[in-house]
């Protein structure tokens, strides 16, 4: 009889396999046998729990998704202060789960894969609006409804450009500096005028 949770920590491991294999090659371009064997486990039983690996993906975009969430409600957990709640998301953005160099590489594979995929297209729009609306709520404490809308699309866009500058960085991803990047641009916006 198979223990209970067994197959829970079998899927666990194929995705995290998944980003590693994804991620070391920078590519979706990897065979599912890859993926099983750096899991410990056969291709057959890969496909037994996902089915094919459009689904393994799809579990793996869910996985870092749930992470990314996780982060932000840990990250906003107490804070009421408008300007903390803002250093949280970008702190969170950045958090050691999701910025090293494997999962900020299927992170931009994934990407990709969102222009052929609309599973993969609807998981990025998910985390696109989590992202903007967590800054939006928390800059409407700093600023007037427009300029709290221009801030959060531009510490969006430097969150997202940041990961594909580190992406690209052999020495892999710098948290720290990301963050004091974004935190600059925050204080920036908080001195200039409406």
């Amino acid at each position: 009889m198979p223990r209970i949770g067994v197959e829970t920590e079998r899927r666990q491991s194929l995705v995290k396999a998944a980003i590693e294999v994804i991620g070391r090659t920078g590519s979706l371009d990897v065979p599912v046998k890859d993926i099983a064997r750096k899991a410990g486990m056969s291709p057959a039983l890969a496909f037994h729990y996902f089915g094919d690996k459009d689904e393994i993906i799809t579990a793996t975009m869910r996985h870092l998704l749930r992470e990314l969430t996780a982060e932000f409600a840990r990250g906003l957990a107490g804070r009421t202060d408008p300007l903390a709640r803002v250093e949280a998301v970008i702190e969170a953005s950045f958090a050691a789960s999701q910025f090293d160099r494997n999962t900020v590489a299927a992170w931009l594979v994934f990407y990709v894969h969102a222009f052929q995929a609309k599973g993969a297209a609807r998981l990025l729009a998910i985390y696109s609006a989590r992202l903007d609306s967590n800054l939006r709520h928390a800059l409407r404490g700093l600023f007037d409804d427009a300029k709290a809308e221009r801030v959060a699309a531009g510490l969006a866009a430097l969150i997202d450009g940041l990961y594909v500058r580190h992406a690209l960085r052999r020495s892999g991803p710098d948290r720290n500096r990301a963050i004091a990047l974004c935190l600059d641009y925050l204080q920036a916006q908080c001195r200039a005028p409406n």
